[in-house]
């Protein structure tokens, strides 16, 4: 999807802060000097069983773009895909959950749309609101900054062992709890100390999504890789196989870019390939407040959050991985 862009050329008007350019996760349109629009939309097929923990995921993940831009949710509309042979009462679970997270996001669920389709997908499409002075996009990263992530990644692994029967439902379960969480306080956090660059991971995985950002900064992100917060299993399930139909494009996508420096088997680089369902955010702030960063983080249930990265003049841009 992000190679289709470079074919569209829509019309640029100042007040678009953050268009497709940078395949940001959101869009950022300025109303006046002290306020802008965070636009967005995403939907999923299930990653679990549970209808009533699928909706809380898709919604959680959807709103994750707002947090990912420092932005508040305002509201929000369902986009629902939705089998026409599927049980009422399973849709009807799956649109409580996603209310509930919309409800704990502190938005308003103000209509939606549905189609029917074979394959089952939920999600939204939001609106925030964000200062247009103040905001994280991902080409805002800068040199010397330490980077944070707040949520632990490997979930695509433990998605594609489930369905396997490699792993088990309740195996799952603190994954997919994980998953539901909201970016909220990890937002507040991050704004408080001033971040500058952000995103969130999911699709693309840890190592797509930030090369993102290093080719929108334009500068180079040298990762951590034992303080990279990791789902308990992830690497081992990948080392079996454990691999979703997007982790070859991700992996082709970092091709030239990423640098492993040191011995890392196939299964721990294929971690920054593994694509994420609702996963953390990551972002930069000033290397001094990085350690305050992290302990307010901890303080207010973000318990996952590790530093994992730290940002370097790069020319071109590029990613490396240190043990």
């Amino acid at each position: 999807m992000q190679g289709l862009f470079s074919n569209l050329r829509p019309a640029r008007d100042a007040r678009l802060l953050v268009g497709i350019e940078t395949n940001d996760d959101a869009a950022v349109y300025r109303l006046t000097d002290d306020s802008a629009l965070v636009v967005t939309a995403d939907f999923i097929p299930s990653p679990v069983d549970d209808p009533y923990l699928f909706g809380q995921i898709a919604a959680a993940n959807s709103i994750s773009d707002v947090y990912a831009m420092g932005g508040k949710p305002l509201t929000a509309l369902n986009l629902c895909m939705f089998p026409a042979k599927a049980p009422s009462a399973m849709l009807a679970e799956i649109l409580r959950g996603g209310l509930d997270k919309i409800h704990e996001a502190g938005a308003l669920l103000v209509g939606g749309h549905s189609v029917k389709d074979d394959d089952l997908k939920y999600g939204l499409a939001v609106n925030g609101l964000v200062d247009p002075r103040r905001f994280t996009p991902n080409a805002g990263a800068k040199p010397g900054q330490r980077f944070l992530l707040t949520k632990p990644v490997g979930t695509g692994a433990y998605v594609q062992a489930n369905r396997k029967g490699v792993v088990s439902d309740a195996e799952l379960l603190p994954v997919a709890a994980k998953m539901a969480e909201l970016n909220r306080a990890a937002c507040e956090t991050m704004m408080e100390f001033a971040a500058t660059g952000a995103t969130d991971i999911t699709g693309f995985g840890l190592g797509g999504h930030v090369w993102g950002m290093a080719k929108a900064s334009k500068l180079g992100i040298r990762f951590f890789w034992d303080a990279i917060p990791k789902h308990p299993r992830a690497v081992e399930l990948l080392g079996q196989g454990m691999t979703t139909g997007l982790t070859p494009g991700n992996r082709a996508n970092l091709e030239g870019h990423l640098e492993f420096r040191g011995a890392f088997d196939d299964a721990e680089q294929a971690l920054f390939s593994d694509p994420q369902t609702s996963g953390g955010l990551f972002f930069g702030v000033a290397a001094k407040d990085a350690d305050a960063c992290l302990r307010k983080l901890h303080e207010r249930g973000v318990g996952d959050a590790r530093i994992v990265a730290e940002s370097f003049a790069g020319d071109p841009p590029r990613l490396e991985v240190v043990r």
